[in-house]
């Protein structure tokens, strides 16, 4: 294996190669990092691998230590994670994975690495009910699943103890004013897809609406007002993507910002940072959005001139800043992972990260 780092600064660039053959499997070893300024503590990073391919990994990059372990996760718990893992969340001091196709929660423990409990989100006549994400009220964990269900984890006894249902092949799940809200994409009947949000009160675990938000939603994220925003994708053809607010009093559709294609968002410190990608001409953008003033900051957040091939995933390191995109190429080779400053210029890349990075959560 051969990890490649580029900085925009003046670095010396270190290579090192490495590979250890066991019963033909490759063992993930840490590698050597150049320093890196303003970076502390870890990053971990979920690679979503190939469809039905089973090679989900889980990577760390330590600062402080300055390395990089490529499979942290097979490499402290001799397995793999599964096929498809879609999402990675911090909560309880635990990592929360999500992985698809394998219909599985994986809970880790942040320090050591080592996995707590392996949960199987199945039905009762054990067919996996295909979940994405992963949300948390309390002492509660909410998965949403494409079967059209939220499985509710008590996170003091790691067990599931409830069950709600929600809309076709929910596809994203947020909290906000002690409700949660679910995306209904639809998206396992393309090109019949849903457009609508269900909105669940915790207290009841019940659905108690439907929110009309337009074709394909997808991710939600909540300002610290709790207004509830929300991606609305289209159909890639005739019905561009767009960003939507939701008013989590009254729960209705307040806003739509046509103006603001989109296809992957998240919210820190009540700014948006968005990017859209047309799968048609390739084309991408990156910006950057006021929650509280409803503005668009910035319709050019890269400001360097640095150049991707496909954004995949964006998150925000809130110690620092730093703005992190990952560029998943084709989306058959391994990944890079981008970092930027708060002005929008690159601090460094690291290549070959992992195949698809679709998540990045940063500890202290």
């Amino acid at each position: 294996m051969k990890i490649h780092f580029s900085f925009a600064i003046s670095f010396v660039l270190v290579s090192i190669f490495m590979c250890s053959c066991d019963d033909m499997k490759d063992i993930s070893v840490p590698v050597n990092l150049p320093e890196m300024a303003g970076e502390t503590g870890k990053l971990y990073l979920l690679s979503e691998g190939l469809f039905n391919m089973n090679n989900s990994t889980l990577s760390l990059i330590d600062f402080d230590k300055r390395n990089f372990t490529p499979d942290v996760f097979d490499f402290v718990n001799n397995r793999g994670l599964g096929d498809t893992a879609n999402d990675l969340q911090l909560y309880d001091n635990k990592l929360w994975v999500v992985v698809n196709v394998s219909s599985q929660v994986e809970v880790i423990d942040i320090n050591t690495g080592i996995s707590i409990r392996r949960f199987s989100i199945s039905n009762e006549k054990h067919q996996g009910r295909q979940p994405r994400f992963i949300a948390f009220a309390g002492e509660k964990a909410y998965v949403c699943s494409f079967d059209g269900t939220v499985t509710r984890i008590d996170i003091s006894t790691l067990t599931i103890d409830g069950l709600a249902t929600c809309g076709r092949n929910p596809d994203g799940i947020a909290v906000a004013n002690n409700k949660l809200y679910v995306s209904n994409s639809g998206g396992l009947d393309n090109p019949n897809y849903d457009t609508t949000v269900s909105v669940i009160d915790i207290s009841t675990f019940k659905e108690i609406k439907k929110i009309d938000v337009g074709l394909n939603p997808y991710k939600l994220a909540a300002d610290s007002e709790g207004d509830v925003y929300v991606i609305s994708r289209g159909n890639n053809s005739d019905i561009k993507s767009k960003f939507c607010k939701l008013n989590s009093e009254t729960d209705e559709l307040t806003r739509t910002f046509t103006d603001i294609p989109a296809i992957n968002f998240c919210i820190q410190n009540d700014t948006a940072y968005l990017y859209n990608f047309d799968f048609v001409t390739n084309d991408y953008s990156v910006k950057t959005f006021d929650c509280k003033s409803e503005q668009v900051i910035s319709n050019n957040f890269i400001s360097d001139g640095t150049l991707m091939e496909r954004p995949f995933c964006i998150a925000v390191n809130p110690k620092n800043g730093n703005v992190y995109l990952t560029d998943a190429h084709n989306y058959t080779v391994k990944g890079d992972l981008l970092c930027f400053n708060r002005q929008g210029k690159l601090q460094y890349k690291l290549e070959n990260v992992g195949l698809n990075p679709n998540s990045i959560i940063s500890v202290p």
